[in-house]
Formats: C-alpha cells, sequence, structure tokens
C-alpha cells in the first residue's frame, strides 16, 4: 500500500504537467466559444472575479498573511501586465482570429524576451538569433494562407491585439525574474484576478461595451465556469506545483504542446483550417521557440555560476 502510494506521489509532478499541456490548450477553444455571444473585455471581466473569488476565499478562510507595501507593487504591476493586457487581449484577439492561430501566436513570447535583451545592450546568444529567423520564417509560412484575409479589418485587430497580448506577457516574466517580490504565489494570483476584474468590468461600463448579466447565453457561462474552474484554478495552481518540481526546461513543455491541443480542437469544433502551410509553419514557430527557450537557459545558468564563483 505504501509502495503504491508513494508511486502516486512521485508520478504527481508529471501528472500535472501533462494536465498543463492538454488544459491550457483548451482554453483557447473555450475562450473562442464564450466571446462569440457577449463582449470579450466582459467575459474576462467574470472570469476572473470568479477565479479570485475561489483563490480569496481560501486564503482568507486559513487567515494568511497580506502582502506588505513592497510586495503589493509588484502585485500591481503584474496584475496590469499579466490579466489587464496578456489575457484580456489575447481573449479579445480571438473573436477576431482562429483560437489555433492564436494559440500559436501566443507562444511566440519569448521572441520579445531576446528583444528586450537587444534593447538593453545585452549579449544575444547565437541560438536566439537562429531561433528568432527560424521564427520568423515560420510565421511567413502560416501567414501565407491568410493573405487575403489581411484585407479585413477585423482580421488584422485581431493578429494586432494577440501580438501586444505576447509582448506584455513576456514584460510580465523579465519582470517576474528581476523586480517581483516573495510572496505566496497563489494568493498573489487571487489578488491580481480580483483587482483585474473590477478594471475591466469598469472599462466595460465606461464603454458601454457590456450586454445585461441575465442577457448571457448559456452556452457563454458554460466557457466561463470552464475557464475559471480549468484554466484559472486547477490549471494555474499546477503550473506553479509543475515550476516548483521540475526544472525550467522540462517545465516549459507544456508550451510546445498547448498550441497543436488548440488547432486540433480548432478543427474538430469550429472547422477551423487546418492547411499544410499551418502545419508546417507551426513546426517550425515551435522549433524557434525551442532554440530560443534553449539560449535563454544557458544564459541563465551561466549567470548564476559567475554568481556562484
Amino acid at each position: 500500500m505504501k509502495n503504491s502510494k508513494q508511486k502516486i506521489i512521485s508520478a504527481l509532478p508529471v501528472i500535472a504537467l501533462v494536465w498543463i499541456s492538454f488544459a491550457w490548450g483548451t482554453t483557447w477553444i473555450a475562450s473562442k466559444e464564450g466571446v462569440r455571444y457577449m463582449p470579450a473585455i466582459q467575459l474576462v471581466a467574470i472570469r476572473q472575479f470568479l477565479g479570485a473569488t475561489v483563490f480569496l476565499s481560501f486564503f482568507i478562510f486559513k487567515k494568511a498573511k497580506w502582502p506588505n507595501k513592497s510586495q503589493w507593487k509588484s502585485i500591481f504591476v503584474l496584475c496590469f501586465l499579466n490579466f489587464i493586457c496578456s489575457n484580456a487581449l489575447s481573449t479579445w484577439g480571438v473573436k477576431y482570429i482562429s483560437s489555433g492561430l492564436g494559440a500559436i501566436i501566443g507562444t511566440i513570447f519569448p521572441l520579445w524576451l531576446v528583444l528586450i535583451q537587444v534593447v538593453k545592450k545585452q549579449y544575444v546568444p547565437r541560438n536566439a538569433i537562429w531561433g528568432l529567423l527560424v521564427c520568423f520564417l515560420g510565421i511567413c509560412v502560416i501567414f501565407y494562407d491568410h493573405l487575403a484575409d489581411f484585407l479585413n479589418p477585423d482580421f488584422v485587430f485581431g493578429i494586432v491585439l494577440s501580438v501586444i497580448a505576447t509582448f506584455t506577457w513576456a514584460l510580465c516574466s523579465y519582470y517576474t525574474v528581476s523586480y517581483a517580490q516573495n510572496f505566496n504565489p497563489y494568493f498573489s494570483l487571487g489578488i491580481q484576478m480580483f483587482i483585474s476584474s473590477i478594471l475591466l468590468y469598469g472599462i466595460c461600463i465606461g464603454t458601454n461595451n457590456t450586454i445585461p448579466i441575465d442577457a448571457i447565453p448559456v452556452k457563454s457561462w458554460y466557457a466561463i465556469a470552464y475557464l475559471v474552474l480549468i484554466g484559472s484554478v486547477m490549471t494555474f495552481v499546477a503550473f506553479i506545483y509543475v515550476l516548483q518540481k521540475f526544472p525550467p526546461t522540462v517545465s516549459s513543455l507544456y508550451a510546445y504542446v498547448n498550441p497543436i491541443v488548440a488547432l486540433l480542437l480548432g478543427v474538430l469544433f469550429f472547422k477551423e483550417p487546418l492547411t499544410i502551410a499551418i502545419g508546417l509553419g507551426g513546426i517550425l514557430v515551435l522549433c524557434g521557440i525551442y532554440l530560443v527557450n534553449l539560449s535563454i537557459k544557458k544564459n541563465r545558468i551561466i549567470h548564476y555560476e559567475k554568481i556562484k564563483s
């Protein structure tokens, strides 16, 4: 009995990684379904409010310690970059583009980290340069089938929103590594979700871009419930758990599986096209991201060794 329990416990990190790889791929589909029937920012605000309620209720019940003054600054910055910008804009973007395309664009955020290095005149490894070139080639191949779509302002708007979302996620990652204060990451997520939900709903009301709560269709509520339970609660908990159990080279594997899941489910549920160009371009983008991630991780190891010595 003990051996079986130990085996289950030792397998939990692997199970969590598999869960993340699949679940976050499905959230692109849920977002696409939800925003078909209601304003995207309103959906995000409701999702984040309900997700925050789950996290905050737990920590308030446990009488957890609240953040101090310096930690609040980091929480507000991460709230703006992660939830107000990245999460909201990527959800808004899939209203105008396919969920699979949105997921592929979502994987390119490491490219922004390399460009931040260039702007700050830091050393950029050769693998990162090759990764940038391969990614650019992959994006060109993907958009070969979408050249005519660029005449559609809505399609262009969706692409712009999705690209900005990846940039703010990269800034969020950079800020977290460089400046974020130590604080319970789960409690911090709940606070960030709550603050962002209030601000986003205020934007919706201020721009008169809402529908009455009782007019939100059942399909959108199903999507919101899925996004809250699977995307905002269960998978975020699993994600932070995986970060604590695995090195970055392993914990980042989910990023290569998510777009594949989103592409296949988009074909299945929304009849989104899966052409040779999209398939080949997606593979090139993922290969480029792998090279960039590899160079970033090697740089971190070298930097750590220098500090250690």
